[in-house]
């Protein structure tokens, strides 16, 4: 079941988002996150954003969020969206049907176009992107440092 974010989903959230942080480059985050700092995450995001969660038998399997691409004002019709799915259950729809549900509320809500920003390679996330209608419109070589190597990013973006 997809649902909004609550502030109690902060702990199993920022569990989901660590093992990203310590065993991947697909975030540019070294330091692990607390519960605290998750659910003021959550409370910063959802003032303005949607986030919402993939939730089977009260399991937390996923999430996905919309956040500021910019900060000028003239952005603010742009978000940045970032979809985190727990292991194992890759490669069964979840992410895409989270994914579409995230679109599908930005669109709801007034926002123009989303913007995936893609630490490379991860051939899974281009091509949930690319499934799901996001076309390349961007590439930074070694735009970040993480495990002692450059790291590529990125830009998909999809109009609404």
């Amino acid at each position: 079941m997809i649902r909004p974010v609550q502030l109690r989903d902060a702990p199993v959230l920022a569990d989901l988002y660590n093992l990203y942080i310590r065993d991947t480059t697909i975030t540019f985050e070294e330091e692990e996150v607390t519960a605290v700092e998750m659910a003021s995450r959550i409370e910063k995001v959802t003032a303005s954003y949607p986030w919402i969660v993939w939730e089977v038998d009260g399991v937390v399997l996923g999430y996905a969020y919309g956040s500021t691409w910019r900060t000028r004002h003239a952005y603010r019709f742009a978000t940045e969206t970032t979809v985190y799915l727990a292991p194992g259950v890759q490669g069964q729809g979840i992410g895409a049907r989270l994914y579409e549900a995230l679109m599908v509320e930005l669109k709801a809500r007034g926002f123009h176009s989303a913007l995936g920003c893609l630490a490379l390679p991860n051939e899974a996330s281009v091509r949930l992107h690319e499934k799901l209608g996001f076309q390349k419109v961007g590439h930074m070589k070694e735009a970040g440092w993480k495990f002692g190597a450059w790291v590529d990013v990125g830009f998909w973006e999809r109009m609404l």
